[in-house]
């Protein structure tokens, strides 16, 4: 790497959240923040909905199971998740401000109207100055998550400027969608945010592609968590997890530079903050080889459209 230049360090939190619990959650946020900040860090990152926890439970139910345990969860998940226009993440934009630093954070995203039952998988981007700059929804659950979030749409779908150059972001497997990730490359994205739940060497071997395929410095948030994260009062506990070692999810966030070498981590089975040197330049002078959406990309050939409209439930009149 190139002689460390601080305005460009960017922290990647990998640290349980509080599960279930909004308030908490967001004080250690805070305390994150300050401590990142203190390293010299411009941009702090956190994983898939880390406020106030990624729904594992819902791959240990059996298919098709709405029980008493089932239903107490989700109404102690849905009173715990975030509404944006009500100002819950006010101590994080805060924060942001307080240290002028830029903010990426996963939430669960309640949305506000109509009946306000909806969960949405969503990434919030903060700014400096205390203001959300992005807010993405998961375009598609994966799997049994399909129990929990609602789809999301392509608002967000690129990338927004920052003091650490263009950011955006994909979560989990939406990072496998060819599509999704070039309405990002399309849009000059220099530091791509991938927050997961996903870990593992296939996941790693995945984030270094993206830096290739991209040219962009790719920051892959993982969730860290072991069995005894899980709150005593979630229902159930005791039979969803009965071993209070077990890793849950075993981490695995990583910082990869473009071209796809790998600068910190991965971050393993333990808590930690990886840092980085990120200079957005590298990013935009590395298209010079390989420019997907531009040079490489035939747009005379090919075209893409992407829909930014924002989808909202319906109701009635």
């Amino acid at each position: 790497m190139a002689a460390s230049d601080d305005r460009y360090r960017v922290a990647i939190v990998q640290s349980p959240p509080v599960i279930l619990d909004r308030e908490a959650t967001l004080a250690k946020a805070v305390a994150k923040i300050d401590e990142c900040a203190d390293g010299g860090a411009k941009l702090v990152a956190f994983p898939e909905v880390w406020v106030a926890g990624y729904p594992d439970w819902v791959w240990r139910f059996r298919p098709g199971y709405d029980g008493e345990t089932n239903r107490a969860i989700w109404a102690r998940f849905l009173a715990e998740s975030v509404d944006l226009e009500r100002d819950d993440l006010r101590v994080v934009r805060d924060a942001a401000a307080r240290r002028g630093v830029t903010v990426a954070m996963g939430i669960n995203e309640r949305e506000p109207s109509f009946s306000r039952s909806t969960i949405f998988n969503s990434l919030v981007v903060i700014g400096p100055d205390g203001n959300v700059i992005l807010r993405h929804r998961k375009l598609v659950p994966t799997n049994a998550e399909r129990m929990v979030w609602g789809p999301g749409d392509g608002v967000g779908l690129e990338a927004v400027e920052t003091p650490l150059g263009r950011v955006a972001g994909l979560m989990c497997w939406e990072n496998y969608m060819p599509l999704a990730r070039f309405a990002l490359y399309a849009s000059g994205v220099q530091v791509y945010l991938a927050p997961t739940w996903n870990d593992g060497e296939r996941w790693i071997a995945s984030m270094q592609h993206i830096a290739f395929e991209g040219c962009c410095w790719v920051l892959g948030c993982g969730n860290v968590i072991r069995g005894a994260d899980m709150p005593a009062e979630l229902p159930g506990r005791a039979e969803l997890y009965p071993d209070a070692d077990e890793w849950v999810n075993a981490g695995d966030s990583v910082i990869v530079a473009p071209g796809g070498t790998i600068v910190a981590g991965p971050l393993h089975k333990a808590e930690g903050i990886l840092y980085a040197d990120c200079d957005p330049e590298r990013a935009s002078a590395a298209h010079r080889m390989l420019d997907v959406a531009g040079h490489y990309g035939r747009p005379d050939v090919f075209h893409l459209t992407i829909d930014r409209t924002r989808r909202m439930p319906i109701a009635d009149a």
